[in-house]
This record gives structure tokens, sequence and C-alpha cells, in this order.
């Protein structure tokens, strides 16, 4: 089974861009109250990374800077701890298995590596469990 009916598509999906100040990213995480958050680039749409809010917490707490200066800083200064891996917008349900089992979401590209969505690991769940109830 392909992953295009268990896609949320990026237009319902919160998402920070890659020239984001860390104040700009860490107010929209906040709003929202997502823990982890994808990051495209503005100018193609690519998907960079994924950050969580340790990620921040994480550098502040290592490079000690005043919250003003960190809030300044641009938000590819801040690297994620976990590589939050991306899947083509052709794959098959089974590759996205593993990855469900360590991250809450997988970022969706299509072929120029253009962010498109995510699936949610609930999504598969609930995919797993209709298929296996029919």
């Amino acid at each position: 089974m392909n992953i295009i009916p268990l896609l949320t598509p990026k237009k319902e999906v919160e998402y920070l861009y890659g020239d984001f100040s860390v104040r700009q990213a860490l107010e929209k995480m906040d709003f929202h109250r997502f823990g982890t958050v994808p990051v495209i680039d503005r100018n193609n749409g690519h998907y960079l990374c994924s950050l969580s809010e340790g990620d921040f917490l994480w550098y502040w707490k290592e490079h000690g800077f005043p919250f003003e200066t960190f809030g300044k800083l641009p938000l590819t200064s801040i690297k994620p701890s976990r590589d939050i891996q991306s899947v083509g917008v052709n794959c098959q349900i089974k590759e996205v298995y593993p990855l469900v089992t360590r991250q809450n979401f997988v970022p969706v590209v299509d072929d120029q590596n253009v962010f498109i969505g995510i699936i949610r690991r609930q999504s598969v769940v609930n995919a797993l469990l209709s298929e296996k109830n029919k």
C-alpha cells in the first residue's frame, strides 16, 4: 500500500523555515504546543531536518548565551540531536514501519526533495488496525 492515503498535507502541518530566528521557531512551537517540528528551506521547499525542544535547550545550555542573544541566532545554528528521516512520496507503507517506531511522524518529500507533508505514527497504527480487522 502506498503512503498517500496516510499523508497529512503540508497545508495542514506546522513547520519552520530554515531562515527563522531561534526566537521565531520557539514561539511557533510554543503556540502550537509541538515538541518536534520539520524545518524546510523557504526558497526551494526542501526538507532540511526536524528540530525538537531538547535541541534548543541543549544548544542553549552548551553555549550559555543570554536568552536575548540566543533568540536572535539563526535557526540553522541549532543542530538536530536525532535524524528524523524523510521518505519519498512513492514509498510503500511497509517502508515506514521502522521509522514510526522511532519517530512520531515521518516527513514526506516529492521527487525533488520538496516537503509535501507528514505521516503521523497514529495514522500508521490506525491503518494497521484497520487491515487486521478486515
